[in-house]
């Protein structure tokens, strides 16, 4: 057992060039990813602006969160506090006209309504997201449930 052991041992770096390529045959990512030191440190992109002009963006599916149509940067919610809340919760709204949060909001995973907003619905961003003007990564191909109906009917009038 323990000869194998050694012998494995021993031909480890007569395998290590066989494993990796040679300097300057590349590796297979090599037309993807340009020869880099490990201390160069790319420009980092600029964070494209929000959109603020505080009117509301239609939902794409009837149980979509609504995103956030203006500035959040640098609001605090942590266990003490929620700036949200300031404006949306139900005795703010009328005084800010803010739209007040949903009554589900309310409600915890036992379904009990509580007269404050339930813990697990504290924590605002990680549903409701704030919209940027910038560009997607990925061409986004969604289309609501209505558009498919609409197409659906419109190709069986036809005879499709």
């Amino acid at each position: 057992m323990r000869t194998r052991y050694l012998a494995v041992l021993a031909a480890i770096p007569l395998l290590i060039p066989a494993v990796l390529p040679a300097q300057g045959q590349g590796a297979p990512d090599a037309p993807f990813r340009p020869p880099v030191s490990f201390l160069d440190e790319p420009a980092t992109p600029p964070i494209p602006p929000e959109v603020t002009d505080d009117r509301r963006v239609a939902r794409n599916y009837p149980e979509q969160p609504p995103v956030i149509p203006h500035n959040v940067r640098d609001y605090q919610i942590n266990l003490n506090t929620n700036r949200c809340l300031t404006c949306h919760s139900r005795q703010y709204t009328q005084a800010v006209q803010a739209p007040m949060i949903s009554i589900t909001h309310y409600v915890d995973r036992d379904g009990q309504t509580l007269g404050s907003v339930s813990p697990r619905r504290y924590f605002c961003m990680q549903c409701h997201v704030p919209q940027t003007t910038a560009e997607p990564v990925v061409e986004n191909l969604f289309e609501d449930a209505d558009t498919l109906i609409m197409r659906s009917r419109q190709q069986e009038g036809r005879g499709e």
